[in-house]
């Protein structure tokens, strides 16, 4: 597997073991000659490097579910001596597979936004049916109400579900 030196480096250190990002970013740059690199794409060039490892299998990456802070974990299959440290893998050579990804992060994210939509439409109908039906016919009330809460909560969610994929749009 091919590694920028730098990030391999830091990865392999056999004290570095629960790592966020940013703290492989900030080794990256403590470490890194070229001074004028910027943070955050040097953040984005770090993640690219770790995801290699993820998707490899050699670690694990976890988000705490209070502060939603993504670490990465080395797993029994990290194995120091397969990775290839590539001097000549930068920012730049990586720069062009971050756009992809990035690409086809957004087209997911509008896909998943529509298909959101799409159910807050159709859950709205059911509700308003619900309340029509229970005006049309009282008798039915305790049976169409609980039905009525339940889609009304569900198009809750739906909305805040929506509002988080905007705002990471």
């Amino acid at each position: 597997m091919k590694l920028n030196n730098l990030v391999a480096q830091i990865v392999v250190a056999p004290n570095f073991d629960h790592f966020s990002t940013v703290e492989v970013r900030s080794a990256y740059l403590a470490l890194n000659e070229d001074k004028s690199i910027d943070p955050n794409d040097a953040r984005r060039f770090v993640y690219t490097e770790l995801l290699k490892l993820v998707n490899k299998g050699w670690l694990k990456k976890s988000v705490s579910k209070k502060k939603e802070i993504t670490s990465f974990i080395k797993t029994e299959m990290f194995e120091p001596d397969a990775i290839d440290v590539n001097p000549n893998v930068d920012m730049a050579n990586n720069e062009k597979a971050l756009f992809e990804a990035t690409d086809c992060l957004n087209e997911t994210l509008v896909n998943r936004l529509n298909n959101y939509k799409n159910e807050l439409i159709t859950g709205l109908g059911e509700a308003e049916e619900y309340k029509r039906l229970c005006e049309q016919f009282p008798k039915l009330k305790s049976t169409l109400q609980p039905r009525y809460n339940e889609v009304r909560e569900h198009n809750s969610k739906l909305l805040g579900s929506i509002k988080a994929v905007e705002n990471l749009i």
